[in-house]
């Protein structure tokens, strides 16, 4: 299943992502743009109709438990910026980050430690 979000759908499941659990004030709090709580409600509703988010009552308020991982929503993101902007082939995004300049000296030794497992899981 592709896992797509809008802008303000990441935005807001990543403040779930980070929190665990929250309350439409609390999500509303933690957004980098000022929404209205009834803007929160409607993007976590729209959320939970997609099977991204549920809720469970507490008090007079609902707190959403996000249903999609970070990891697994950001696979699926990746794969289709591959497909769509790379042609899909994954070799170009590679080529693309290791070209950017801003990519310190640790960075490229992580990657590099990342592609050397990969090659020796290949040669298994």
């Amino acid at each position: 299943m592709e896992i797509t979000f809008t802008e303000r759908e990441l935005d807001v499941m990543a403040v779930l992502w980070d929190l665990g659990t929250a309350t439409v004030a609390e999500v509303q709090s933690r957004l980098p743009d000022q929404l209205a709580y009834t803007t929160v409600l409607t993007v976590l509703r729209t959320l939970e109709e997609k099977g991204y988010v549920t809720h469970r009552a507490e008090g007079r308020a609902y707190r959403y438990i996000p249903l999609v991982e970070r990891e697994r929503a950001g696979a699926s993101a990746l794969k289709r910026m591959v497909r769509k902007m790379f042609g899909g082939r994954p070799e170009l995004v590679l080529t693309q980050l290791v070209s950017d300049r801003r990519l310190g000296e640790e960075d490229l030794r992580r990657l590099k430690a990342v592609l050397e497992e990969r090659l020796a899981e290949e040669e298994k």
